[in-house]
């Protein structure tokens, strides 16, 4: 519906233009001057006025031609993604982004074809452009993307005041904890790692890697007990078959 929206716009725009062009060439034509003269000035004034307004049409109708042209490769790099063919994506929303270079959400399609691809260099790289395009403050799915680029990059210091803006924004949003949890595991702050997880799993009990990441916490404190406990402890909430079997591998292996 929004790209069926979008191309009305555009086609309206577009007749706009013309109806424009065809007005303006009209007041032009009916200008009149008496004396030779002034019909030599006029044919001078005239031409340089068609010749205006040929330019400013032709300026218009290439941009609504580049508008047309960035949303058909955004739709082709949405449908690639769907597809998880995320080399096309990457090339289609690519070629958006330099046709709108300030259209963010061209940018942020870039950047999921950029993650799934794990070009997690690339897309920090990109960082200033969604500062500029969203006046500084990121919107809650960009800080997470951003956020897990940094983490795959053990860049653990970076992730924690992007999750930090996430849960103060919205404090019921478990992803946010459970990440900022596994970045104070890799920087081997188990204190904070465990306060980040029982965070979440106060909130979701049914959240898998807060789960697991709360008991790989314990267990590499030596705590094997407590971290055995943690894992028991799932019998109570619903997990799916896959996931308890996940948590059955990890008990054995802590009783080893």
């Amino acid at each position: 519906m929004d790209t069926f929206k979008f191309i009305f716009w555009e086609a309206m725009k577009g007749l706009s233009l013309a109806l424009l062009g065809l007005l303006a060439a009209k007041a032009v034509a009916s200008l009149g001057a008496s004396g030779a003269g002034g019909q030599n000035r006029l044919r001078v004034v005239r031409g340089a006025l068609y010749a205006a307004i040929l330019t400013l049409a032709a300026l218009g109708a290439q941009a609504v031609g580049k508008d047309l042209a960035a949303r058909f490769y955004f739709s082709a790099a949405q449908d690639d993604l769907a597809r998880s063919d995320a080399p096309r994506a990457y090339t289609n929303a690519l070629r958006a982004v330099e046709l709108r270079p300030a259209n963010l959400l061209y940018w942020r399609l870039l950047e999921r074809s950029k993650f799934s691809q794990q070009q997690f260099a690339s897309m920090l790289a990109d960082r200033p452009v969604f500062d500029s395009l969203s006046g500084g403050r990121l919107e809650e799915e960009d800080a997470l993307r951003f956020a897990f680029a940094h983490f795959f990059l053990a860049q653990y210091d970076q992730v924690v005041p992007l999750t930090r803006q996430i849960i103060a924004e919205n404090r019921y949003y478990g992803e946010p904890y459970v990440l900022e949890g596994f970045a104070y595991s890799g920087k081997k702050n188990y204190a904070e790692a465990e306060r980040c997880f029982l965070g979440v799993l106060q909130l979701f009990p049914s959240t898998e890697d807060a789960v697991r990441g709360l008991a790989s916490a314990y267990f590499s404190t030596g705590q094997r007990a407590r971290a055995l406990a943690v894992l028991d402890e799932t019998q109570k909430f619903p997990f799916s078959p896959a996931a308890r079997q996940r948590f059955q591998d990890l008990k054995e292996m802590y009783s080893e």
